[in-house]
């Protein structure tokens, strides 16, 4: 997914950082990586084995998930 840059550098679509914790900042940033975001998505998918990934995304992003995803309806 892409996300609409048209408004980027608007100063008023970043206020919220300022009240952001260092974890919902990091958060932030994360979310925007298209290999994350990929690496996710195969979390997220039927056929996957869930604990390979699972490891990958530890080792590899430094999270933690204390709970299996919520399924997803595609």
């Amino acid at each position: 997914m892409t996300p609409d840059a048209s408004q980027w550098r608007l100063p008023a679509r970043y206020d919220h950082v300022d009240d952001l914790t260092a974890s919902d900042l990091a958060w932030e940033w994360l979310r925007r990586n298209d290999d994350y975001e990929h690496d996710f998505d195969a979390l997220g998918s039927a056929d996957a084995d869930q604990q390979v990934l699972t490891e990958k995304i530890r080792q590899q992003w430094g999270l933690r998930f204390p709970c299996r995803p919520p399924a997803t309806s595609t």
